[in-house]
This record gives structure tokens, sequence and C-alpha cells, in this order.
């Protein structure tokens, strides 16, 4: 049978979610609690996105196949009893063979949340991204209608990056302040590595009045990483949601979504 699992965790201390030799990876937390729960049978899980060392996730999508069978309980309280504090299941649920976690998403919304303010973060460290000159919020929003739709995104993407195809449709680009704290909503097909950092340290760059907001199309029509900004830290990032056609039928969570969340009730937003 084929499970699909939804999971939050706390990217803080991991070196990402793929699995990585010598390194403490999400991919391989996961994959001993969900062995351990299928009685030693081996489970390998395929996910929605790879995010990097030190993202979050607020609902990240994974699917595996197994000839365990187990109630759904087992696979989301038996498998939060042995992941560590950081890492929890949302949901579980029997899927069609056809499902893919990854190829079968629609969209996916990440979130980066930003402390503007001279000082550096202490009580969320590791939470958020963190800009100490002030930034030009107005700005910012007016450079960010120019990546909307289908681009190459060469420019906002690292030499690493594996995908063939640099081409991605970016369906919302929204930036919303309240007090010290600002937060950037992106809806896309798919990003490539680094896509989101690489963005939101360009629009920083914009906010702090260092290039105008006509920059940002320029660097983007250049294809060329070199001419955009420094990669942005990877703790204000978080994958928010990953969309499906309704046909998989799978859970939703309201405090998932790509609006309000839990994350915001803790930030007192």
């Amino acid at each position: 049978m084929k499970i699909a699992l939804a999971l939050e965790y706390d990217g803080s201390r991991y070196h990402g979610w793929q699995s990585q030799p010598n390194c403490l990876s999400l991919q391989v937390t996961l994959e001993h609690a969900l062995t351990k729960i299928a009685c030693d049978n081996s489970i390998r899980v395929i996910a929605a996105g790879r995010t990097d060392a030190g993202v979050h996730a607020l609902s990240q999508v994974v699917h595996f196949e197994t000839s365990t069978e187990r109630p759904q309980s087992a696979w989301v309280r038996g498998v939060n009893a042995l992941l560590p504090p950081d890492v929890a299941i949302l949901w579980a649920c029997e899927v069609d063979n056809q499902f893919h976690a990854r190829y079968s998403a629609l969209e996916r919304c990440y979130l980066y949340y930003l402390l503007n303010r001279p000082t550096r973060p202490g009580l969320f460290q590791h939470k958020v991204g963190w800009f100490h000159e002030p930034l030009n919020s107005e700005n910012m929003q007016k450079a960010a209608h120019s990546l909307l739709g289908e681009h190459d995104f060469s420019a906002f993407r690292t030499a690493e990056c594996q995908a063939k195809d640099p081409i991605r449709k970016l369906t919302k680009l929204k930036i919303t302040q309240q007090g010290d704290f600002f937060k950037f909503e992106f809806r896309a097909n798919g990003f490539l590595h680094h896509m989101v950092r690489n963005i939101v340290g360009s629009l920083v760059y914009v906010g702090a009045n260092r290039h105008q907001p006509s920059w940002i199309a320029t660097v983007l029509k250049s294809r060329d990483r070199k001419h955009a900004a420094p990669t942005f830290s990877p703790y204000g990032l978080y994958l928010a949601e990953v969309k499906y056609d309704t046909r998989w039928n799978l859970p939703t969570l309201n405090d998932t979504s790509c609006g309000f969340n839990a994350l915001e009730i803790f930030m007192g937003k």
C-alpha cells in the first residue's frame, strides 16, 4: 500500500531534508521512526520538497510504500512517539498508487519571516531572518511585481541547482509588515534551489535603498546569478503548504494555510 503523511518540523539542527552521509537529516530521522512502526521493514520516503539546512516546515508532504498494515493512528501517534520533539506527523492516509508527493503537487507555498530592527533576535533565534537597516515595504512590493508570472529564474538559483528547466510560474509574491516583522508569501508551481532565499535577499537590497525597484526586473532578465544579492539566511524560511488536486482526497489543515497560521499566533501577529 502507499501512505501519504504531512509533517511539521523545526529545521534548525538538521542538515536539510535529504539523507546525507555523516549528517543529521530529516529524511533519515523520519525513515527510522517509520521503519520501527513497520516492524523493521525498511521504509524510504519521497518528499514534496527538499528543504535546505535550517529551513522549517509547517506542512511537508511525503509518501512511502509498505506491505506492513497498521491503523492510521499508528502512522501518526505511533510515529510521533518515536520522533524527536522538533518533528511531528500531522496526518496520515492511504492513497492511490498513482499519487506522488513531489510530481502530483500543483503548487507550493513558502513563507519567509524577517525581523527588521537594529538588534538581532533572541526569542526568535533560528525562527526568523534578520536585517538591521530600516526597510521600505512599498519599494519591495513594487520590485516583487516584476517577478510574477512565468519566467526563467536562473538569476535566483544556485550553481548547484539540479533542475533541468529554470522556468517557473510564480503566482503570488506578497509582502506584509506588522511592527518589526515582515512576511513574504511565495506561491508557485515549483521552486529552484535557493530561489526564495535569493529573491528575499534581493528584495531586502531594494528595501534598504541599495537599488531601485526596477533593478529586480534587470536581474531577472540577466539570467545571471552574479547580478543578484547574496543568499539570505535559511532560518526565516518555511515550507507552508503543498497543494494537490482534490481527487487524491488528502486531509487539509486550516492552521497550516499560507494565510493565518500558528506561527503568527506565537509571534503575536
